[in-house]
């Protein structure tokens, strides 16, 4: 059944967003979460739901797996919480796991990441790196530039601090994706009180139900590069670690999609 009060304990707790019936691995440390739950409450009826407690549940088609974030910052008090998609996984270091057929095989398991977690409070996924393009014109050949532009705008406003990191990154070729992290409770507590609010407002001032339901998830990816600014401009110390996909990705598909954004402006209309 659906838990439906504040979840408490020590240890590591990892939500895994997902929004439909899918393999999750065995663990302890992992925690399946319904995303959306507040509007399709079947779909995963006996998986913890994002719409218990404190909650963001019903901004799930504009927030994405941030719904999920969110409510483990108000809902869980875990020493570590973390975040990751129920197809994609922080990668053991072990190599033959690592590059075994088996998939799900290489999704790191609790005893080596509290070996890594004692050497580090903060993990993170290893840097995609777009070499002809930077984080800025990336987003704005496949996405609207109009979205990190408003970012920038509210920063300046609420956190001008962080607008020196902001346009660091904008002209970098490299980042953190995925809104994956691991995090011990303070920092990754810390980090939601701040990013939050940035978001909440850029809503406010851009409404993502205006855009197809592919673009309407822009909030979901402009938290993507705020993680790097605020990581950044608090010199938070982190290790790295791959990540793994439980399906086969279409490279093919994935390259020339960013080619045609870049040389055609042609933007991304789907994920891959």
């Amino acid at each position: 059944m659906k838990q439906t009060s504040e979840r408490s304990g020590k240890g590591v707790t990892i939500g895994i967003a997902m929004h439909k019936p899918y393999p999750v691995p065995q663990g302890d440390i992992y925690l399946p979460i319904h995303v959306g739950a507040a509007m399709h409450p079947d779909a995963l009826a006996d998986t913890q739901g994002d719409d218990t407690g404190d909650n963001i549940s019903k901004l799930n088609p504009y927030f994405c797996e941030l719904t999920a974030l969110y409510w483990l910052w108000k809902n869980d008090d875990s020493d570590y919480k973390g975040l990751v998609h129920y197809r994609r996984y922080f990668t053991t270091r072990n190599f033959f796991k690592r590059y075994g057929r088996d998939r799900f095989n290489r999704i790191i398991q609790g005893p080596e990441l509290e070996r890594i977690l004692k050497d580090t409070s903060v993990v993170l996924p290893k840097k995609r790196h777009y070499v002809i393009e930077t984080i800025y014109s990336h987003y704005a050949h496949t996405m609207y530039a109009e979205h990190m532009e408003l970012t920038r705008l509210v920063l300046q406003d609420m956190a001008p601090e962080y607008l020196d990191q902001w346009d660091t990154l904008m002209n970098r070729r490299s980042a953190h994706i995925f809104n994956m992290m691991i995090m011990d409770r303070d920092t990754f507590d810390a980090y939601c009180a701040w990013v939050f609010p940035i978001l909440f407002e850029i809503t406010k001032r851009l409404p993502p139900s205006q855009y197809d339901t592919f673009h309407a998830r822009y909030p979901g990816r402009i938290s993507e590069k705020l993680l790097n600014v605020w990581i950044m401009r608090n010199g938070i110390q982190f290790k790295e670690l791959p990540t793994t996909f439980t399906e086969p990705i279409n490279w093919w598909k994935k390259g020339t999609s960013f080619l045609k954004a870049k040389f055609f402006k042609k933007r991304y209309t789907s994920s891959f």
